[in-house]
């Protein structure tokens, strides 16, 4: 089994999750874009993506310590779960169809494994 397949499967998960976000307007349930206009909570949700995404991609090609790195991203997986969990029931979460939880679970159990194993 190649090393660290579970954190490649998990970090797959969270880029479908972020795509799957887009559909259900993520933003008008996270602290502090919920307060913006549609938008401008679309615009700067969307944008804020980019620099995320290239930090995640340098951290695991040319970090200093990918390893550290990808456990920390692990936990990050399995608390974004229980933040989503949190969130269930607020009024603009729209993340209710079995598409989106097998999404949000997939990260946080595969975040999980991968520090198992």
């Amino acid at each position: 089994m190649p090393e660290h397949i579970f954190f490649y499967i998990g970090i797959s998960f969270i880029f479908l999750h972020e795509m799957d976000a887009i559909r259900c307007r993520e933003w008008r349930i996270f602290p502090g874009l919920s307060l913006l206009n549609e938008q401008l909570g679309f615009i700067i949700f969307i944008w804020a993506h980019l620099p995320l995404f290239c930090w995640i991609f340098w951290e695991l090609t040319r970090g200093p310590y990918p390893d550290t790195f990808m456990r920390g991203f692990d936990i990050f997986l399995m608390v974004h779960l229980l933040l989503h969990l949190l969130y269930l029931r607020h009024k603009n979460n729209e993340f209710k169809d079995w598409i989106s939880w097998s999404i949000i679970i997939g990260a946080g159990l595969f975040g999980l494994m991968d520090l198992i194993f």
